[in-house]
């Protein structure tokens, strides 16, 4: 409780854990929704930070973010895994409350202040800010991928947020293949110039502008406070207890996700139904859990997608499961860390199947909380922690007879090849954790070339 009366609950999220020490050493301001529609808040302080509330109604909740952040943006910009809707009145409320949080920003702002606006929901503030303060630095970070332009190009208004992106001195991507995509989107959709990853503001006959930089820079998790998490008793204590409600199968599979359509949740279903009905696993001695946390549940697909891996998992513990041993424990809400990581630290094989992901920050924490150097991931070639965690068993999640045998692979890889793998992996999630993705990221940025408006 602050001292206007407000109640504030801290974000779990690694974002929050990065930024939080450098906000406060720098003075800064957090400038966001309250998460509550309809709630006007005057500017206040809660753990050092200043906080700037953005209002939203409840009508730009569901055209503003529940429409085109989630229902044109979020599906375009993951491939158009399922079709986007493009709704004239949904962008206009677009960029109402994209202005809104420029004109907040620009408020907030110090004289030659450091702006960082982060994902999607915000693809026009850069431009928009600008406009505002032309002597802010401002950096734009996508947490999520950025399609090929043949994809992109679906979009009406597809200039429009390509120039909002544009507005940022430095425009930073998960991997390199969605920066390499966002830079063909410019070149497609405007006349600037781009050499590498710059592109130029301005012509050869003018004096350039600015110049922004696109680039990749994969973000992470606060890796050492999982692994010190996943070595306490208590921790310890809670995997053996999970193994022994689950009946002590010889091998327990894991997937965590948000019930979402991009995540390959199907997919995997399918993989694992299948292997219990050609025999090459069986019930009780395998078994999966499945945590699907809830997601944008008034979105019509995301219903459909409920219903679907509902029906789907209770169809195969009706062919497969035993009395008192089902083949899947679903689970459809979500758990503390300290339960995650427990589980995680349960689980013989962590199953990440996304069809489409920016990062995916899960297969990070799996690896952080195996401090025993056991357990095998199975991980997305379409997930951007693939490029880097290239010692987990990669799959196409598409591949259904390719994900069986990773699965099997996984399940009988040896105990040494098993160390061998994990302990590569956790020294690239231990060396690169989000303090380091944020320091990367607004150390390039204060590095960028400072040149005088023509605006």
């Amino acid at each position: 409780m602050t001292g206007n009366g407000v109640e504030t609950n801290r974000s779990p999220g690694g974002l929050v854990t990065a930024l939080a020490p450098i906000m406060r050493e720098a003075d800064g301001a957090w400038v966001g929704w309250a998460g509550t529609p309809d709630l006007d808040l005057d500017p206040f302080d809660d753990d050092e930070i200043h906080l700037v509330p953005v209002p939203l109604s409840d009508a730009e909740v569901q055209s503003y973010y529940e429409g085109f952040s989630n229902g044109t943006l979020w599906p375009l910009l993951h491939d158009a895994v399922v079709d986007p809707e493009f709704h004239r009145t949904w962008w206009n409320s677009y960029v109402t409350v994209n202005r809104r949080f420029a004109t907040a920003a620009a408020r907030a702002a110090a004289p030659n202040a450091t702006v960082w606006v982060q994902d999607y929901q915000l693809m026009l503030v850069p431009s928009l800010l600008r406009a505002l303060r032309p002597d802010l630095r401002i950096g734009f970070f996508l947490h999520i991928p950025f399609p090929p332009p043949e994809i992109f190009a679906q979009l009406p208004w597809r200039k429009q947020v390509v120039e909002g992106l544009l507005g940022a001195d430095l425009v930073g991507t998960q991997r390199t293949s969605d920066a390499a995509n966002i830079l063909r989107s410019v070149r497609r959709h405007t006349d600037l110039t781009t050499r590498g990853s710059v592109v130029t503001i301005g012509s050869r006959w003018t004096r350039p502008e600015r110049h922004v930089r696109i680039a990749a820079f994969p973000i992470s998790i606060d890796s050492g406070s999982i692994s010190e998490l996943a070595q306490t008793p208590e921790v310890v204590e809670r995997a053996a207890q999970i193994r022994r409600d689950l009946g002590d199968p010889a091998v327990m599979l894991l997937g965590v996700d948000r019930l979402d359509y991009t995540k390959g949740i199907r997919h995997r279903l399918k993989a694992f139904g299948e292997l219990l009905q050609d025999g090459s696993v069986s019930v009780p001695d395998v078994t999966l859990v499945q945590v699907a946390s809830p997601s944008r549940e008034q979105v019509e697909e995301y219903k459909v997608l409920r219903d679907d891996v509902e029906v789907t998992v209770s169809r195969i513990n009706g062919d497969h499961g035993a009395l008192g041993r089902a083949a899947i424990h679903y689970m459809h809400h979500s758990y503390p860390l300290e339960e995650m990581v427990a589980m995680y630290r349960a689980a013989d094989v962590m199953l990440v199947t996304a069809l489409r992901d920016g990062m995916n920050l899960v297969a990070k924490e799996y690896v952080a909380a195996r401090t025993d150097l056991d357990g095998v991931l199975v991980l997305s070639e379409f997930a951007g922690a693939a490029d880097e965690l290239g010692q987990a068993l990669i799959v196409n999640p598409h591949d259904i007879d390719g994900m069986k045998r990773a699965i099997l692979e996984a399940i009988s890889l040896e105990p040494r090849e098993k160390r061998r793998r994990m302990r590569a992996l956790r020294r690239r999630v231990l060396d690169s954790d989000v303090q380091h993705w944020a320091a990367s990221f607004l150390g390039t940025l204060r590095a960028m070339p400072v040149r005088e408006s023509h605006v």
